[in-house]
């Protein structure tokens, strides 16, 4: 679990984003990234057994986490600090392109997710002719009651609105060819981060994903 220090630094983060605010705040800073890097271990250690691959990969915390600075170079939003904590878990950690696992951490907004997001148009090309090879199978992984309780389907925001070239609009599987990237994710609670119970649930959403994971990466290997 989080400590609710943490949650609170975040919080505070959101109405102070600003440098001299967290120069002063560095050992709150610091004390609540070294909470999050506890769980992140935690997960990791957890998801060994579950995924062969992040057990064969040596795969530590540090490799996982995203920086909390933001790129303010070409946005609009010139805040320099991000208001959450994010780690992408796979065995190339978070710079790799391959499926994997997410957790993301802010108040207000916490989430579970995983797959395989925005890939290049070769991997892309890869997933889709997979897919479509595979449709039965495909479909199987969505509608296992494990991953059904945790997850309503894979996010469709950046789904094409034709079919994409090679593919007809009346090919069986054309609502997943559409798709740009293949996630899903589960909402977590500010309360669920501060029970004892956290990590089990991480892991548990997790495990359900991993058919998926390893069948989107087999796709691109």
């Amino acid at each position: 679990m989080l400590h609710p220090s943490t949650l609170m630094f975040l919080s505070d983060l959101k109405e102070n984003n600003n440098k001299p605010w967290l120069d002063a705040n560095r050992a709150t800073y610091e004390a609540a990234k070294g909470d999050f890097i506890q769980l992140v271990t935690a997960l990791i250690d957890g998801l060994s057994p579950i995924d062969p691959a992040i057990a064969e990969s040596g795969l530590q915390a540090k490799n996982c986490l995203f920086r909390i600075n933001r790129d303010i170079r070409f946005s609009p939003n010139k805040s320099p600090y991000k208001t959450n904590f994010g780690a992408w878990l796979n065995p190339g950690g978070k710079k790799s392109e391959s499926a994997g696992y997410y957790l993301n951490v802010q108040p207000g907004g916490s989430f579970v997710a995983g797959g395989l997001y925005m890939p290049d148009p070769a991997a892309l090309s890869a997933v889709r002719q997979e897919i479509d090879y595979s449709l039965d199978e495909f479909e199987g992984l969505l509608n296992q009651p494990a991953f059904a309780r945790h997850f309503k389907g894979l996010d469709r925001s950046d789904a094409l609105q034709r079919p994409p070239k090679g593919y007809t609009a009346d090919n069986p599987a054309v609502e997943y060819l559409k798709l740009k990237s293949f996630t899903v994710s589960h909402p977590l609670s500010d309360t669920d981060l501060t029970k004892p119970t956290l990590t089990k649930r991480v892991l548990d959403a997790f495990a359900a994903l991993q058919p998926l994971v390893h069948y989107l990466n087999r796709a691109v290997s």
